[in-house]
């Protein structure tokens, strides 16, 4: 999901509150302003004037009564009938003749040309006018946005600033960053799982198969058609570390993008092409456990013979020197003692590989098996090969390596492996050269050639349209040999017809 489909909603509504109403209000009721100055502000006015003609008539009235009266000051008497004939007879003359001229009139003639006229004329303004206008903005506003700025780019940025992710948060404090770090990775490690479980559709199997409740272990994902699926299977292994199932390196999903550091776009690529797909999860091989912590140790029976007093400055340099380390070096997550027990049959990479091979390859419906093996598990394989070697040449089709740290000469690989990884096999190494140029191969084992990085944790990625491209030559390879051998032993039992015979 975008960004930008966000802003749509934002965008329109500030433009037609900040533009579009003040316009359409301004449309709808200055009419109605200048009809109420023409109209009734010069009736209202005439009303005043004839109100305050009527006062300095009575005013003069009642000056000259205050003439004839004796006793009396002029100007206070004026003032005393001004006021008695104001609130007596203008102001409720002034009232009724509002209420009942003005506001009738403002009722009747005023109201429903403004309902019947004004607002009909301002809502179809608004939808023809303002409206399409609003949705052009927005839509050029929006294809004005950034690609960067789009989430479906798979890149961890900060929900804040939106600035990419950094290691050192905490200058002087590199423990304090490796667990944060650390910590990131566990978040991320579960978030892959459940993209592959949403977006690829995956299932998790457990290992061992007969695992029970109580005891540790462990998980591999399979596609739907794994086991089923006659034509093709894809099995893919990342190298050591704390990668996971569906990850070739953790450094490249938190500093570049969910494809170049994950195996999403191998099983999508797979599962388009009508592979069935197995992700291996080599890495996970024990349970971690915490210990109990230790009772801290009892003091000596026998009493120091330092001072009282020289004794606890010495305790206080000891307490400076811990908090003063636990400052500098002070973790996130509490650190604590944790025991290791093994998974069984999956206690190594090597092992899970086999045991995988055992209860799952092995028994796939595919005729044709591919691997895609990463790092160590180049060397993984290689094993494989040699506890399994009979196996693995009748069902592996292809093998692909990308910067396989594999040694056959250490691992005790006899010729014929050799050999046969020579024509199966081809490894991608990292390497200054342009993808797919030949490198010298160290050992004859199989061919080298450059992955167009010189990153180890990139090769995978660099090396992906090859590799599928590898695995199709492959598996044509495989079917015209297949074919010529049916047809050269179809025609090796032909029964051929006998010459030998005498014409009568």
């Amino acid at each position: 999901m975008s960004v930008r489909l966000s802003v749509c909603p934002s965008v329109g509504l500030c433009l037609s509150v900040s533009l579009f109403v003040p316009l359409s209000v301004c449309l709808s009721v200055c009419p109605s302003v200048c009809l109420y100055v023409s109209l009734f502000v010069p009736l209202s006015v005439c009303t005043s004037l004839c109100l305050s003609l009527c006062t300095s008539l009575c005013l003069s009235l009642c000056r000259s009564l205050s003439v004839c009266l004796s006793g009396c000051p002029s100007v206070c008497m004026s003032l005393c009938l001004s006021l008695c004939l104001s609130v007596s007879l203008f102001v409720p003359l002034s009232v009724c003749l509002y209420v009942s001229l003005f506001v009738p009139l403002y009722v009747s003639l005023f109201v429903p040309l403004y309902v019947s006229l004004f607002v009909p004329l301002s809502v179809c303004l608004y939808v023809s006018l303002f409206v399409p206008l609003s949705v052009s903005v927005c839509l050029s506003l929006c294809a004005s946005l950034p690609r960067s700025v789009c989430l479906s780019e798979g890149r961890l940025r900060h929900t804040t600033t939106g600035e990419a992710y950094a290691f050192n948060a905490r200058e002087d404090l590199h423990r304090w960053n490796q667990k944060r770090y650390e910590a990131l990775g566990e978040i991320i490690t579960r978030y892959v799982y459940q993209l592959l479980e949403t977006k690829c559709n995956l299932t998790k199997e457990i290992v061992p198969v007969d695992a029970t409740a109580e005891e540790p272990r462990s998980f591999i994902y399979l596609s739907a058609d794994a086991m089923s699926n006659p034509a093709k299977l894809l099995v893919l292994i990342q190298g050591c570390g704390v990668v996971r199932a569906g990850q070739w390196a953790r450094r490249l999903i938190i500093n570049q993008d969910l494809d170049s550091g994950t195996q999403i776009p191998f099983i999508t690529r797979a599962q388009e092409e009508g592979y069935g797909v197995m992700v291996l999860n080599p890495n996970e091989n024990h349970l971690e456990l915490e210990r109990p912590a230790k009772p801290a140790p009892l003091p000596s029976p026998e009493a120091s013979d330092e001072p009282a007093e020289k004794r606890e400055r010495k305790d206080d340099r000891e307490s400076k020197k811990k908090r003063d380390f636990y400052e500098k070096y002070r973790n996130p997550q509490k650190e604590s003692e944790t025991e290791q027990i093994p998974i069984r049959e999956n206690g190594s990479p090597e092992e899970h590989v086999l045991y995988v091979w055992d209860h799952f390859v092995s028994k796939a419906a595919a005729r044709n098996v591919f691997f895609v093996a990463h790092s160590y598990g180049g060397l993984s394989l290689v094993e494989l090969m040699i506890q399994r070697e009979a196996q693995v040449k009748n069902r592996v089709c292809a093998v692909a390596m990308t910067d396989s740290i594999h040694n056959v000469w250490h691992q005790d690989a006899n010729k014929s492996i050799q050999e046969w990884l020579q024509q199966h096999c081809r490894n991608w190494v990292s390497s200054p050269e342009p993808l797919d140029t030949p490198v010298e191969p160290m050992l004859s084992d199989c061919p080298r050639v450059s992955a167009g990085t010189e990153r180890h944790e990139l090769t995978s990625w660099r090396s992906f349209n090859s590799i599928f491209q590898f695995f199709s030559e492959a598996l044509q390879t495989g079917e015209e040999e297949e074919t010529s051998n049916t047809v050269t032993t179809r025609s090796s039992h032909r029964t051929k017809p006998d010459h030998n015979h005498n014409d009568l």
